[in-house]
């Protein structure tokens, strides 16, 4: 019996060579995503020098043969380690997410556009590094800055109507995707070079989102992204080499990623590919909580202080009513017990609960010495969500992206406080210029962890002044960190 599957190879599908020519030919024109991605980048390695306090986190950290140094390598800010950027972009990617602290994109796929840091930084500080030792010009942060924006775009462009978690997948795909992209770009890759690493990012085995998910919620969440990043480096580096790309990988019947990983779906697009989402970002900026629960939060921060005005707290509490949109019933609205901090920043009552009673949510509230209170437990028995359509409908609009919240509170004597609703985060574009003296605030606090009064001077004179921080040498803006 003959075959009848034809063996002509075919043309790149569509969707890579996008792609590839937006990261190959896009000028960023845009100065409002320029400055966003500035602050995105100080606040993504923030985040990272944050979590180095953590040995859940520093402990999968270094080498992967200990003790190795490798010349000329990428250095991971904040430590004493100089590795090849495959493994620099899994330490970075890993430190900046691990505290779930970094910036968000929601859509119909959710994530963190700036998990591509970790890939976009190793890369480029190699490359500087190996270009001057080879008496070649560096690179400059301008350029890191340009693939920042190029990553956010791919990856929160393809989130718009693409739902991967719909199909058990999780986001952390779009961050191999996009990382694959602006790597072998930063690497100096041609347009065919760039589809054959895209599309060897598709072909690549996904991460199942079980992890994130009760009851099985784990902190492989908080370095899923590191790992996807760092996986990009390689299949770029590889793409470089000259192995051969899969151009069919999204479309082939029965093979291909829409037949076997997206239930026979082709992806939709809302727009082309520019520099909206670095625009439009959001920043955590208060809470280091899962982005659907930021307003939710900012509620129980503003009941905490109406509650101490009356003479009450918490404890007078008989109910509490969550008034939301359906994203963050289906990804953080969790009941019964809570295992590990992983499983309760992905818990919308745990988040609530905390600032209602303490007045504060810091990532040290997710640590077992808190969680075992036992008013906690007790205050989430009270909290019910119920979604709201119109918060709903809203989070999808383009025009707003909204990620609203309301809290109602009824106390034990009986009393019904009014609703406290906040439909827009601070680290939302549309209080952006209220958030931004915070977010370097933030910035300033996370430095004050690790380095001396000197070496946070000369980080933050580097770092907020976009003009001088574009004409830096990669290598030597990474130096700043190094302990």
């Amino acid at each position: 019996m003959s075959s009848p599957i034809t063996n002509v190879r075919p043309e790149p599908d569509k969707v890579l060579v996008d792609i590839a020519e937006y990261v190959f030919n896009y000028k960023i024109a845009s100065d409002e995503a320029r400055e966003t991605a500035r602050y995105c980048l100080i606040d993504t390695l923030g985040c990272g020098i944050e979590a180095l306090g953590y040995p859940a986190c520093t402990k999968l950290l270094g080498p992967v043969v200990p003790g190795t140094i490798v010349r000329h390598g990428a250095k991971v800010p904040g430590t004493q380690f100089q590795l090849d950027p495959v493994q620099a972009a899994f330490n970075v990617g890993a430190m900046v997410r691990w505290l779930d602290f970094n910036d968000t994109w929601l859509a119909a796929e959710w994530g963190h556009p700036s998990d591509n840091l970790g890939g976009i930084l190793a890369t480029a500080d190699w490359l500087s590094r190996t270009r001057v030792a080879n008496g070649k010009a560096p690179l400059m942060m301008k350029t890191v800055l340009e693939a920042m924006i190029k990553a956010h775009e791919i990856q929160g462009v393809m989130a718009l109507e693409n739902a991967f978690n719909r199909a058990g997948l999780d986001h952390v795909v779009l961050v191999k995707v996009a990382s694959a992209a602006v790597c072998a770009w930063l690497m100096g890759g041609t347009k065919e070079e760039i589809i054959n690493a895209v599309s060897q990012a598709f072909v690549d085995g996904q991460s199942l989102r079980t992890y994130r998910h009760a009851p099985n919620t784990g902190s492989r969440k908080s370095w899923a992204a590191g790992d996807a990043t760092s996986r990009a480096v390689r299949l770029a580096l590889f793409s470089l080499k000259g192995e051969m790309g899969i151009p069919g990988v999204l479309t082939a019947k029965g093979w291909g990623f829409y037949d076997a990983l997206f239930k026979g779906q082709e992806f939709k697009f809302q727009r082309p590919y520019g520099s909206y989402v670095m625009e439009h970002v959001l920043f955590k900026i208060s809470f280091p909580a899962e982005f659907h629960s930021q307003t939710a939060v900012e509620c129980a921060m503003i009941l905490h202080e109406k509650l101490k005005r009356m003479g009450k707290s918490a404890d007078d509490i008989k109910k509490i009513t969550i008034r939301t949109h359906e994203a963050a019933i289906r990804i953080i609205d969790k009941k019964g017990p809570l295992n590990n901090p992983a499983d309760r920043d992905h818990c919308i009552q745990y988040m609530v609960a905390v600032p209602l009673i303490f007045g504060r949510l810091t990532a040290r509230d997710y640590e077992d010495n808190v969680a075992v209170d036992p008013r906690i437990d007790a205050l989430r028995d009270k909290i019910e969500c119920r979604e709201d359509h119109r918060f709903t409908k809203d989070y999808h609009d383009p025009e707003k992206r909204s990620i609203a919240n309301g809290l109602a509170v009824e106390l034990s004597d009986g009393t019904v406080l009014p609703e406290v609703v906040v439909e827009y985060p601070i680290g939302h574009r549309r209080r952006r210029k209220e958030g931004m003296p915070f977010l370097v605030e933030k910035f300033r606090t996370n430095l004050a962890r690790r380095f001396p009064a000197k070496q946070q001077k000369a980080i933050l004179d580097a770092s907020l002044d976009r003009q001088k921080l574009e004409a830096m040498p990669v290598h030597e803006y990474v130096d700043l960190y190094v302990i």
